[in-house]
């Protein structure tokens, strides 16, 4: 009676191994014909106040970004 639970548990075990790997090649597949479309890259357009961006506004958005070693 042993002997035929474990070849039951056996089979099942190896179904669900042919399972696995049967899942495991759609989903490979998947990922090759579908792959993931980047996202897009998002734009900086309409952030910066209007004109070029000079060396003051760099400067001040170091200074509003990073505080002074001061401050600690």
């Amino acid at each position: 009676m042993a002997d035929a639970q474990e070849e039951t548990l056996l089979s099942r075990v190896h179904r669900l191994e042919h399972e696995l790997e049967q899942l495991k090649r759609a989903l490979l597949q998947q990922l090759v014909v579908h792959p993931e479309q980047p996202t897009e890259k998002p734009s900086l357009f309409g952030c910066v106040r209007g004109g070029d961006v000079t060396e003051e506004v760099i400067k001040e958005a170091e200074q509003s970004l990073f505080r002074n070693l001061e401050d600690l």
